[in-house]
C-alpha cells in the first residue's frame, strides 16, 4: 500500500472518528430546546446522553473482537452505515422514544470507530512513523467533543435541535462513499471464538459502572441506584477480567499490562482524559449557571482550546520525535496542575475571556501529557496485540472521562 493510499484511509477513517466523538457533547446545549418540543422532564432528556455514552462504553471494550474476527472494511463500512442510520432517525424522530432510540443505535457505530482508526495507525505504519498519525488521533479526541457546544449552540439558536442530526447525516453519508472507495483491509482476521459469558460480563459490568458514575450529579453518590450500578459493574469487570485470564483466547487480552510502560502511559492517559473531559464538562455549566451567560457563549468559550488542541495535536508527533515522551508528559502535567489551580479559584466576577485563555493554555498541556504518551505506550505493542492494546486504551479513556466528569460534578454541585 502506497503512502497517499495510507493517508488517504487515516483521514477518511478520521471522519468517522471525529462525527462519532462530535456526537457525545452535540446534544448538550440541544436538550432543553428538546424538552419542551417533547413535554419531557430533564431526567427524561438527559438520557439521550446517558444512553449514547453508555452503548459506546459497552461497545468499545468488545471492539478488539470485532476487529479480529472482520476485515477492516467490513468493520468500517457497517459502523459508519449504522451511524448514518441513527443519525437520519433522530433528524425524523416523532416522539422522545424514538429520538432515544436513534441515539442508540448512532453510539452503536460510533463506538467502533476510535479502537478501529487506532488499530490501523498502528497495522500500516512503522513506531518511528507513528507520532504523526496518533496526532491526528489526538486531534479527533481533543477536537471533536469541545467543538460539540459551539455548534450545537448555534445551530439550536438560528435553526432548531433537528438541524444537528440534519447536518450530520449527509456527511455521514459521504464518508461511507468515500470509505468504500479508500478503505483497504490491513492486518489479518482471526476467527476468534466468541465467549458469551464474557460478552454479558463485560456489557452489564461496564455498562453498570458508566451508568452509577453518571447518575452520580443527578441521583448523589448514596442513592441505591446508583451504588448497586456501581458495586455490581465493578464485580462484573472483576469477573469479566478474571475470565480473559482463563481463556485460550480472550475478548479482551490484559497481558498487555504485563509491559510496564504500557501500563505507566494507560495510567497517564487516564488521568489526562480525566482532566480533558472534566474541564470540558465543568466550564460550560460554570458559564451559563455561575455567570448567566447563553449556551453559545460557554460553547465560544470552549473554542480557542480546540483551536489550540487541534494545533498542538499535528505538531506532536515532530515534538515527540524530539524530546520523546518523558519530557513532554511532564511540561504537559505541569501546565494541567498550573490551570486548575486557576480554576479552583474562579468565581462570579471571572471573565469568560480569561476562561477561554486559561482553558487554552491548558489545552498546550493536555496534548503534551495525551498525544507523545500515546504514540510511545501504543509503540510497546507486538503487532498481534493492536487491537486488545486499542481496544484497552478506548475503554480505559472512556471510564476515565466518565468518572472524572461524575466527580467534578459532584463537587461543583456541593461548592
Amino acid at each position: 500500500m502506497s503512502k497517499k493510499q495510507k493517508l488517504t484511509m487515516i483521514i477518511t477513517m478520521l471522519m468517522g472518528g471525529f462525527f462519532g466523538l462530535l456526537n457525545e457533547t452535540l446534544l448538550v446545549t440541544a436538550l432543553p430546546s428538546i424538552m419542551k418540543d417533547f413535554e419531557i422532564s430533564y431526567t427524561q432528556v438527559q438520557w439521550l446522553t446517558t444512553a449514547f455514552l453508555l452503548t459506546n462504553g459497552i461497545v468499545i471494550p468488545l471492539s478488539a473482537l470485532v476487529i479480529q474476527r472482520y476485515t477492516t472494511r467490513q468493520v468500517f463500512l457497517v459502523g459508519i452505515s449504522i451511524f448514518f442510520l441513527g443519525t437520519l432517525l433522530g433528524g425524523l424522530s416523532p416522539h422522545f422514544a424514538t429520538l432515544l432510540v436513534a441515539r442508540i443505535i448512532q453510539a452503536l457505530g460510533a463506538g467502533i470507530m476510535m479502537p478501529l482508526m487506532m488499530t490501523t495507525i498502528l497495522d500500516v505504519f512503522q513506531p518511528h512513523e507513528r507520532g504523526k498519525y496518533m496526532g491526528i488521533f489526538g486531534l479527533v479526541i481533543g477536537l471533536a467533543p469541545a467543538i460539540g457546544p459551539t455548534l450545537s449552540g448555534y445551530l439550536v439558536e438560528y435553526l432548531n435541535w433537528r438541524s444537528l442530526f440534519h447536518v450530520v447525516a449527509p456527511i455521514a453519508a459521504v464518508t461511507f462513499l468515500i470509505g468504500f472507495k479508500t478503505i483497504k483491509n490491513v492486518g489479518t482476521t482471526i476467527k476468534v471464538p466468541i465467549d458469551f459469558i464474557s460478552v454479558i460480563f463485560s456489557v452489564l459490568g461496564f455498562g453498570g459502572l458508566l451508568y452509577g458514575t453518571s447518575s452520580i450529579s443527578e441521583k448523589g453518590f448514596d442513592n441505591p441506584i446508583v451504588l448497586v450500578s456501581m458495586i455490581g459493574g465493578v464485580v462484573l469487570v472483576a469477573l469479566f477480567v478474571l475470565r480473559q485470564y482463563r481463556l485460550s483466547t480472550p475478548l479482551l487480552n490484559f497481558a498487555v499490562f504485563k509491559n510496564k510502560q504500557f501500563t505507566v502511559g494507560i495510567i497517564i492517559m487516564g488521568v489526562t482524559m480525566v482532566s480533558m473531559i472534566g474541564s470540558e464538562t465543568i466550564l460550560p455549566i460554570f458559564v451559563q449557571n455561575l455567570l448567566h451567560r447563553s449556551a453559545l457563549d460557554s460553547g465560544l468559550t470552549l473554542l480557542p482550546g480546540a483551536i489550540v488542541m487541534a494545533f498542538m495535536s499535528m505538531t506532536s508527533g515532530a515534538l515527540y520525535e524530539k524530546f520523546g515522551p518523558r519530557k513532554l508528559a511532564l511540561v504537559g502535567m505541569a501546565i494541567v496542575v498550573i490551570t486548575t489551580a486557576y480554576f479552583v479559584v474562579m468565581d462570579e466576577q471571572t471573565s469568560t475571556i480569561m476562561l477561554a485563555t486559561v482553558y487554552a493554555i491548558r489545552m498546550v498541556g493536555i496534548a503534551l501529557g495525551l498525544i507523545p504518551v500515546m504514540t510511545h505506550t501504543m509503540n510497546q505493542l507486538k503487532p498481534e496485540m493492536n487491537a486488545h492494546g486499542s481496544s484497552m486504551t478506548n475503554t480505559v479513556q472512556q471510564i476515565a472521562g466518565s468518572i472524572g466528569t461524575a466527580a467534578l460534578i459532584t463537587i461543583l454541585s456541593h461548592a
